[in-house]
């Protein structure tokens, strides 16, 4: 299956991180496996396999390209695939290109050549399919390629019939713009082989690439999903633009480009054309690629402690797009609380350290013969700031934040994915308006769930017998059981363990306080008949213990642990209401808008929790 593609890529691309993922390996079925979403999962093998995230490269382009320019182009391409695979080493290279005659089947040439993983959505039947190849020889390749590649068949379009399509006319034209959005929809880049010109053909290359960029294509889509859709930035827009010739009258590119010219395209107002890739897709696919090292890093920890989304006596039935999904959640899940324990080991010791810095300055300023405690608040100092330097290089504030929101919108894709829950267009899934308001670092999280759902609209329905059933006891939960092993449960449980926190926090703040006011009145009442030692004793106490207090207070803010209270109550409340709603719920659509619903409050609740802690960065010398 796609997985063990994808894994197989990785291991040729990544030869170093290879060496540290001894013992887990990448298998590739000897057969075409159609990428169906009911296909039994025989292409991994290894159970714990650590299967990296690859970047994917959609193709498009025209049919009757110049027999001229065919070396050239093909040299580009080449180079364009080799620039990318150096400057991301840790990420396969997927290939996603419907393989038609012309532009499609030189690109998965070369990507044959590079071996490269290829994906292949058909818009028709394969022998209707061939039908629109003019030459044996595009046959014959196609033909080669199709038993190197990763195939499926997209469904039939709303309205078409096989009828329809297996003569030329709107129906099939259909065909294609769905297979060309398809591709377009589940791509990071779009690689177009394209001469520049408008076009009004449905489904041809100037559609492709203008829908890609303005995620608009109304003569095919239409309706007010996609109106709303374009008032939000699309952010994934980047065309890769490899300037041909059309090999028909008028057939040079559009003036001024010229035959070979490589530019890349997005919807940046600014600047919407440029010949090297932007520091904002460069930020984006690097934060994929340090995802793929962490994972192959601790590859063989991942794997002896992962926490699965499903219970091992059910795991079989999954199929291997539902597998993929929960790798990639225990993955970031696994990363996530690794990355977390580091944060909070950095946390509490600069937080340690400043109250013993504190303390040393205390005894430094109002205590004679203490003064060697300049050199133990340096000490500190150096601790603390040593801690910070550490944890901020190595970006464990950042990583914690951003692999927990992935692991946890994994856990909306996966459970909407085994009951069934699909979007109104199709054309995306999860990651569909995920984090967009967000800070634009983020947007590397929804490239990892496009991958995810690279063929999720392969096939509607429930992806595995009893799935609705199985994602609501495993996702919500039943609030009527103490043990349940769903988010009510869990948000419960969270919500009690950080309120009792909470009031720890707060107890601590009010027994310093007062402790430190019945010394200062002690001090007051006594300071004459007090011995000096025990005076001395008192002054040291009356300045640490509101040091204290402040200290557990700014370290509590830091944590948001006020903030993270009413969000774990805000969703247990959720989670119940969607309890008590599935069951009076009467039909399978009802159950169904009840899980999107639900999946979309979570993600909303996603995007406000990053955004909360993102505001309280690991900091040194700011209790």
């Amino acid at each position: 299956m796609l997985g063990a593609f994808l894994g197989k890529a990785a291991a040729r691309q990544s030869r170093n991180l290879r060496q540290r993922a001894k013992g887990l390996h990448y298998q590739r079925s000897t057969e075409n496996q159609q990428l169906d979403s009911t296909a039994p999962e025989i292409a991994i093998s290894d159970p714990e396999l650590i299967e990296p995230v690859a970047l994917v490269v959609g193709v498009t382009g025209h049919r009757d390209l110049v027999e001229s320019e065919l070396h050239g182009l093909n040299d580009k391409i080449r180079s364009q695939f080799q620039k990318i695979q150096e400057r991301y080493p840790h990420t396969p290279v997927v290939v996603l290109t419907p393989m038609a005659e012309g532009a499609d089947l030189l690109i998965a040439e070369v990507a044959q050549s590079m071996d490269l993983r290829i994906v292949v959505p058909l818009p028709l039947p394969k022998k209707l399919y061939l039908r629109d190849f003019r030459s044996e020889r595009s046959r014959r390749k196609f033909e080669e390629l199709y038993q190197y590649a990763n195939v499926f068949e997209l469904p039939l379009v709303e309205g078409n019939t096989l009828e329809d399509v297996s003569r030329e006319g709107d129906a099939r034209n259909k065909q294609y713009a769905q297979v060309g959005v398809y591709v377009a929809s589940h791509c990071h880049i779009l690689l177009a082989l394209w001469d520049g010109k408008p076009s009004d053909q449905l489904g041809g290359t100037a559609q492709i690439v203008e829908y890609h960029i303005t995620d608009q294509l109304p003569e095919f889509l239409g309706g007010p999903q996609f109106a709303e859709q374009s008032l939000t930035e699309d952010e994934n827009d980047l065309v890769l633009h490899i300037v041909c010739s059309r090999d028909r009258a008028n057939g040079e590119p559009a003036t001024p480009l010229q035959p070979l010219q490589v530019r890349w395209l997005d919807s940046d107002e600014d600047q919407p054309c440029s010949e090297r890739l932007s520091n904002r897709y460069r930020r984006i696919f690097a934060h994929t690629d340090e995802f793929n090292h962490d994972a192959l890093k601790y590859c063989a920890e991942i794997a002896r402690e992962k926490s699965d989304l499903i219970a091992p006596d059910q795991y079989r039935r999954l199929n291997a797009n539902d597998r993929r999904v929960n790798q990639l959640f225990y993955t970031a899940d696994w990363l996530a609380i690794h990355y977390q324990n580091r944060l909070n080991m950095a946390l509490r010791g600069t937080y340690v350290a400043a109250v013993l810095m504190g303390l040393s300055f205390i005894l430094y300023a109002d205590l004679p013969g203490y003064d060697y405690m300049v050199y133990a608040f340096l000490l500190f100092f150096g601790g603390g700031f040593a801690l910070y330097s550490v944890g901020k290089k190595r970006h464990w504030h950042r990583k914690y934040l951003d692999y927990r929101v992935l692991a946890e919108s994994l856990r909306v894709q996966f459970f909407w994915q085994i009951a069934g829950v699909n979007s109104a267009s199709g054309t995306e899934f999860a990651h569909g308006g995920f984090l967009q308001k967000q800070d634009v670092e983020l947007e590397w999280i929804r490239n990892v769930m496009r991958v995810a759902s690279l063929r999720r609209r392969a096939r509607a329905g429930p992806s595995t017998e009893g799935g609705l059933d199985r994602a609501i006891e495993l996702w919500i939960g039943d609030p009527l059981k103490e043990n349940s092993s769903g988010q009510i449960a869990y948000y419960a449980r969270k919500a009690s363990e950080r309120t009792k926190l909470r009031r720890i926090t707060a107890a601590i703040a009010s027994s310093c306080l007062w402790a430190g006011i019945a010394v200062a009145i002690v001090l007051a009442l006594f300071q004459y008949t007090l011995e000096r030692e025990t005076r001395s004793s008192l002054i040291v106490l009356m300045g640490i213990l509101p040091l204290i207090a402040g200290v557990r207070e700014a370290y509590a803010h830091k944590k948001a642990e006020k903030e993270v209270v009413k969000q774990y109550q805000y969703m247990h409340k959720i989670f119940r209401t969607a309890a008590r709603r599935l069951a009076r719920a009467e039909t399978t659509g009802e159950k169904l808008s009840i899980l999107k619903a639900l999946g979309h409050a979570a993600l909303d609740e996603h995007a406000e929790w990053i955004l909360t802690h993102r505001e309280r960065p690991l900091e040194h010398g700011k209790p």
